[in-house]
């Protein structure tokens, strides 16, 4: 790992340290200074050279402050010379906005792509995109991963011989029933309707929850209309018991306190994609560290090894 340098935005970094704890590699230092007019200025404190430089930036909240400060550094790293500039993004918030759903609406999850690209970014490093589809707005190799053996890692603890992992709606269902495989239970999925960002209706859960201990698994949670919905019909249908798991636990809105505050919801779990407040944590939630993988997939990056072989079964 002679020839690496990576850097932390002011997002999370806290993981940035966690990861490069993994690598066995510093974390080098960045500069963020505002002007008097509010705009932002990026120094990168440490030689990028024709070196393999990574720059760890989740895009959350703030996510326009966030963003900028990305661009400003990948264009940090192409003017200092760098070899190749990957930008690895646990969270990729614009990847919500992936298609034309209303006349004259921007499609940000492509735009933003391409402001990555334009500043220099030469790869992407990225976990659970929230469409499957967003991989393909940028035009420069992306490495997509997932944190199911994570979770599935952490489910397993448990007896798992009456499970029924249930996905909130039937975009997600492909990967409740990957995660369903992993534990070798039962997988079911909700039918859903979306009206508003926060208002949403399931008319009913296809699969068998009756009498059955219940993983709730969707790739993010943001104000929870939907999962609190989910846990209506699950309670009308007689499940035994309700955990939750999510890759990206946004929390938005008091949405934690809210899902804790569910007598028969027994955990909340999420991975650390996305910084939650300690002040804001309640009983019920587990966090899981994802910064092994995403230490192990830059180290495969940096080396010129296989990527997808992290995810072979075998």
């Amino acid at each position: 790992m002679r020839d690496i340098a990576v850097f932390s935005g002011s997002a999370h970094p806290e993981l940035a340290e966690e990861v490069t704890a993994h690598l066995g590699v510093p974390l080098s230092p960045v500069r963020v200074n505002r002007f008097a007019n509010d705009c932002l200025e990026v120094q990168l404190q440490a030689n990028c050279r024709e070196r393999d430089v990574f720059l760890i930036q989740p895009l959350v909240t703030p996510v326009q402050e966030n963003l900028v400060e990305l661009l400003l550094m990948c264009d940090a790293a192409r003017g200092a010379s760098a070899g190749r500039i990957t930008v690895v993004m646990p969270h990729y918030a614009y990847a919500r906005s992936d298609k034309k759903d209303a006349p004259r609406i921007s499609i940000g999850g492509r735009l933003v792509a391409d402001l990555l690209v334009n500043s220099g970014a030469s790869r992407v490093l990225a976990l659970t995109l929230h469409s499957p589809q967003v991989h393909g707005f940028f035009s420069v190799p992306v490495d997509h991963l997932h944190a199911l053996r994570e979770l599935a890692e952490h489910f397993r603890g448990y007896d798992v011989s009456r499970t029924t992992v249930v996905s909130p709606d039937l975009g997600n269902a492909k990967e409740a029933a990957a995660f369903a495989r992993m534990l070798g239970v039962q997988v079911a999925a909700g039918a859903k309707q979306r009206f508003a960002d926060d208002r949403v209706a399931i008319s009913s859960v296809i699969g068998e929850v009756a009498g059955r201990d219940i993983i709730v698994l969707d790739d993010e949670i943001a104000k929870g209309s939907t999962v609190l919905e989910l846990l209506d019909r699950l309670r009308e249908l007689g499940a035994r018991s309700i955990r939750v798991a999510c890759t990206h636990g946004l929390f938005a809105s008091g949405a934690l306190k809210r899902l804790s505050d569910q007598p028969d919801v027994l955990e909340i779990v999420c991975t650390n994609t996305v910084p939650i407040p300690p002040a804001e944590q309640t009983g019920k939630l587990t966090v899981l560290s994802i910064a092994p993988a995403l230490a192990e997939a830059m180290r495969r990056i940096h080396n010129g090894e296989s990527v997808s072989a992290l995810f072979d079964p075998s």
